[in-house]
């Protein structure tokens, strides 16, 4: 047997043909063991029968299938731990392409004001914290009084999602802000200190009203509404109000600085409310 049953583990499944085929006939093995035979397995990755075969014998040789008799193959302990970790090095490449290099070409989501064709010129703008573009022609592109602008790499009709790159300009928004109303523990006496109208008048000024915690959630209930979010209300508070949006932050005691510590490095405005009944 060749050193291919461990050279796999320096090389990478990605960076040797051998070991990607040998990745591909584990994966074929594991999925229709124990009746599989080397035709169904060549035609399922696209090579021959005798290839096949012929790194079956290397990988049984190197304990990382079981033959048990004539078309039953299956992958042992040592065949599933390779398995595991070649998909694991597979899904790093994969996070490196999608964060580091894909990332790096700066595609954006928008939504489409009107038909946008792949290639348009579109100019940009923020409306309800959601990034819109709106197809220009060409005398339109140039005179677009310094608007943001970018380029088109989708086709949307109008309402739906485009992508758009190569932008030139910013676009011309106010960051929200966030008004914090902090609910006491349940044992401290919970929604119930809350003042009603006072949470009411402030809900009715906001974009987005967040309920963080259960006593949150029982004070909001309490002015006749649901809360627009309610989980992983940290990360979304602060993208909503950097996306423009004024948030009403109904949090329980305690939880306030978790959400307010990630909006220091910003310039979006907090505002502690105090709602509670007997202030």
């Amino acid at each position: 047997m060749s050193d291919d049953a461990t050279d796999g583990d320096d090389l990478g499944v990605l960076r040797h043909k051998r070991e990607a085929t040998r990745y591909r006939i584990l994966v074929e093995i594991a999925e229709r063991q124990p009746a599989v035979s080397q035709r169904e397995i060549a035609d399922a990755i696209g090579v021959t029968a005798q290839a096949v075969s012929e790194h079956l014998g290397d990988l049984a040789e190197g304990g990382l299938v079981d033959r048990e008799g004539r078309g039953r193959y299956r992958v042992t302990k040592e065949g599933v731990d390779r398995l595991i970790s070649q998909t694991d090095e597979l899904r790093e490449y994969l996070d490196h392409v999608t964060g580091d290099v894909l990332g790096d070409v700066e595609v954006e989501t928008a939504l489409a004001d009107g038909a946008v064709a792949e290639g348009d010129r579109v100019a940009l703008s923020m409306r309800e914290g959601v990034l819109h573009a709106a197809a220009v022609d060409g005398d339109a592109a140039d005179a677009t009084g310094g608007a943001a602008t970018a380029v088109a790499v989708t086709g949307a009709a109008d309402g739906a999602d485009v992508g758009v790159t190569e932008f030139d300009g910013v676009v011309d928004y106010d960051l929200g802000a966030v008004t914090a109303v902090v609910v006491p523990a349940v044992r401290d006496g919970g929604s119930a200190s809350v003042d009603a109208e006072r949470l009411r008048e402030a809900a009715k000024a906001a974009d987005l009203v967040v309920a963080a915690g259960t006593e949150a959630l029982a004070a909001v209930r309490r002015i006749g509404r649901e809360p627009d979010l309610r989980f992983g209300t940290v990360d979304a508070v602060r993208e909503a109000a950097m996306r423009g949006q004024n948030v009403l932050l109904v949090v329980v005691a305690g939880e306030l600085s978790a959400h307010t510590e990630p909006l220091r490095e910003t310039a979006v405005a907090v505002d502690v409310l105090q709602a509670t009944a007997n202030r």
